[in-house]
């Protein structure tokens, strides 16, 4: 295998314990939404939230006004307002890196190797994210859906990392948590792949990448 020289993260699930902040934020928010008046039950109410973020995304800015206008055909200040408060309060309490990642990016960083991030969410929210756990000075590339307007598994978003980092594809290692769209997209490109079992949420038996790890400092063997 030819030398690792970068290393691509995908940010949510990979970098970021995502899903746990998600799940702990929206029910805050379907709680405070309650509590300001909205008169549907807490578990048909999470049912019919989870049900919109599947249909329109998990990055869908007005997920709020469209569950409103889902539950009670009208959007209400009152409990919308609430509801985006209780979540912002609660997301910030819940955004944490996975453990070893911040001890794992610095020994990377000590080998020589450049580090990136190639993510499906819009530029601010990505930048905000890494600058709230104060991780933005470790990536020398963030790539986010902005900057193609395309999500992964297409390759352009790999292909603008690989041009800004001015390295060949085969020794970049891209590491991410869905095989359908972060071991295929960075396939396609050209690089090496290794999934995150540790924040893997989708599973199929039909995509392998070229390595595992359940732990990302374990990183550090499959570079060595």
């Amino acid at each position: 295998m030819a030398k690792i020289k970068a290393v691509l993260f995908d940010l949510d699930n990979t970098l970021i314990d995502f899903m746990r902040m998600k799940t702990e934020s929206s029910n805050a928010a379907i709680q405070a939404m309650i509590d300001a008046g909205l008169n549907v039950k807490e578990e048909k109410a999470r049912k019919i939230l989870f049900d919109l973020f599947k249909e329109y995304g998990i990055e869908d800015q007005t997920i709020f006004q469209k569950f409103l206008e889902k539950t009670i055909k009208k959007i209400d200040y009152r409990i919308l307002s609430n509801g985006i408060a209780s979540y912002r309060r609660v997301q910030a309490g819940f955004l944490f890196p996975y453990p070893h990642v911040r001890a794992t990016l610095v020994k990377l960083k000590e080998k020589g190797i450049k580090l990136g991030i190639v993510s499906d969410a819009p530029r601010m929210r990505a930048w905000l994210r890494l600058a709230e756990m104060n991780m933005t000075h470790y990536f020398d590339v963030v790539i986010t859906l902005d900057d193609t307007g395309l999500l992964k598994p297409n390759k352009m978003p790999f292909e603008k990392a690989i041009n800004e980092l001015k390295i060949a594809p085969k020794e970049i290692l891209f590491v991410g948590d869905n095989p359908e769209r972060d071991i295929i997209g960075a396939r396609k490109a050209g690089m090496k792949t290794c999934l995150a079992k540790y924040g893997q949420k989708f599973f199929s038996g039909k995509v392998k990448a070229d390595f595992e790890v359940n732990d990302v400092n374990e990183l550090l063997k499959v570079v060595g």
